[in-house]
């Protein structure tokens, strides 16, 4: 299987490092791999001018699996938008149809004391965040920021989704919901925005197809609130980009830290790219404390989506639960009793338990 690995900026190279370092573990047990490294966002702008390089591009395109780090940093602030790093990474969706954001948002029990919730309100939380990735406001047209007559500025963005579009995530959260709880929780602000109405109308009839699965519909508002309120009352939440965006970045702190959140994002055959959904942490970049477990969980999601191969992935996933088990933290889920350990520890930990 031939894998894109696309590192990306700031703490990506260190985190990413970790995750070969797993995956060659597993070379040494059978699998067969082909690695290849590809600059992307602020590397790939500074390698070619461009945020997604052409050369990127194909890499991604030909591979089985892409594996990526993080892109971002102020650096790059000041750059035309089209040349900014988080534009390679929605043009990479984009141009692979990557539509599915799987990102699932688990409490293990060594870290439950160490997010800002009560051990008992998260203990034992496991929820799967379904987000529509490639529609909706970011990729909308009209956009843009216009002048005015008489000088004043104007900001545009459009929200809008398909029909075909709202089905085919709908399809991939139902699936997911049947496998595990068989509850679906659909995320909208139907009161107010017609997109989003419409996204209401064609998940409830899709819906029609899957008896054995119980949907229940939240304004986004009142989820964002019922996630710190009462989180384990979700088994499968499935949404749009932007409220995708958002609550899953907030169910990540459920878990006591962003840095334990992997993700995978799919095509329609199960290609995918798979990252951690923190960002490129420029004010920790090169200090060796980056959490790299959100980086191998996601390595550990490839095994399973895009590579077929349970086994390799389960071993993973129980190889991070033991070096959890044995007291290994980072600085971001460290807490008073446990052994502070920085990036490459983390990663030869988890090669241990291998």
């Amino acid at each position: 299987m031939k894998i894109a690995v696309l590192p990306g900026d700031g703490i990506g190279s260190e985190i990413v490092a970790q995750a070969l370092k797993v995956l060659h573990r597993l070379e040494q047990d059978g699998l067969r791999l082909e690695l290849e490294q590809a600059p992307v966002g602020g590397a790939g702008y500074e390698a070619a001018g461009d945020p997604l390089p052409e050369a990127t591009l194909k890499l991604a395109q030909q591979a089985d699996a892409i594996l990526f780090g993080a892109i971002g940093g102020p650096q790059y602030d000041a750059l035309p938008r089209d040349k900014r790093p988080e534009r390679g990474l929605l043009r990479l969706r984009k141009e692979l149809g990557l539509f599915a954001n799987l990102r699932p948002a688990m409490v293990y029990p060594e870290l439950a004391a160490a997010s800002s919730l009560k051990a008992e309100i998260v203990a034992g939380l496991d929820v799967l965040i379904v987000r529509e990735l490639t529609g909706d406001i970011y990729f909308g047209e009209p956009r843009g920021i216009a002048t005015l007559a008489g000088g004043e500025r104007e900001g545009v963005n459009t929200m809008r989704y398909r029909e075909s579009e709202i089905r085919r995530i709908a399809q991939v959260a139902f699936e997911a919901a049947r496998k595990r709880g068989k509850r679906l929780c659909s995320v909208d602000k139907a009161n107010v925005l017609e997109t989003t109405e419409l996204w209401k109308e064609v998940v409830t009839d899709f819906g029609r197809s899957y008896p054995d699965v119980n949907l229940s519909h939240m304004y986004v508002d009142n989820c964002a609130m019922q996630l710190v309120r009462n989180p384990k009352q979700f088994d499968v939440i499935v949404t749009g980009n932007l409220f995708g965006d958002i609550l899953s970045d907030e169910a990540s702190m459920l878990t006591g830290s962003i840095g334990m959140l992997p993700s995978a994002s799919l095509d329609a055959n199960n290609k995918g790219l798979y990252e951690p959904i923190h960002g490129s942490a420029p004010d920790i970049a090169g200090k060796g404390v980056a959490n790299p477990l959100a980086t191998i969980l996601s390595t550990a999601m490839m095994l399973r989506y895009s590579l077929g191969n349970e086994q390799a992935a389960g071993r993973v996933e129980r190889a991070v639960q033991q070096v959890l088990r044995e007291g290994y933290r980072s600085a971001d889920i460290h807490t008073p009793g446990t052994r502070l350990a920085g990036t490459n520890e983390m990663g030869d930990a988890v090669v241990a338990a291998l």
